[in-house]
């Protein structure tokens, strides 16, 4: 299952957080090994961080965390009210995660403003990938839609060879 963080410029400090190191590397937008994609425009962007610190290999625990910025690049305000996750491993078992919101919160973003937040998921593989969606409503309207989250690799250092 899915480690919701409250890890964004507005919530608090969570357990699963990519280190200093990673967090000086981030730049802003997307940048290399991002996964981004666009839907009606508000694009979704993606970096995912294994956490070594936190996995315990010998166990079969391994743990990621990832960090997600969502752009309106629109016209109109958008509401994310709800969040969908397939999470699948290495062996192709996929739970599904549906909650509220992110980190606790249903960012409601004005044209060209973005949110951002981190989150983290363990597995019991080496490897996997994520993907999944965020519903949206148009305030102004209450016209519900859906925005693709880019599906994203899972890679950690004890994987035989990346396949994702």
């Amino acid at each position: 299952m899915s480690i919701e963080d409250r890890r964004s410029g507005r919530g608090g400090r969570g357990s699963v957080l990519p280190t200093e190191a990673q967090r000086a590397n981030r730049t802003q937008g997307a940048a290399r090994g991002d996964y981004c994609r666009t839907t009606r425009d508000v694009q979704v962007s993606v970096r995912s961080f294994f956490l070594a610190d936190q996995s315990q290999p010998e166990e079969n625990h391994f743990v990621w965390a990832y960090r997600v910025k969502i752009e309106n690049q629109g016209s109109l305000p958008v509401q994310l009210l709800r969040r969908t996750w397939q999470i699948t491993d290495a062996r192709g078992r996929t739970q599904h995660v549906h909650g509220a919101g992110v980190v606790g919160e249903q960012p409601l973003l004005e044209p060209g403003e973005s949110f951002e937040y981190t989150s983290g998921t363990p597995l019991d593989t080496p490897s996997g990938f994520m993907v999944g969606a965020y519903h949206m409503v148009i305030p102004s309207s209450g016209e519900n839609f859906d925005v693709a989250i880019p599906a994203f690799s899972l890679d950690s250092p004890h994987q035989d060879s990346r396949i994702h």
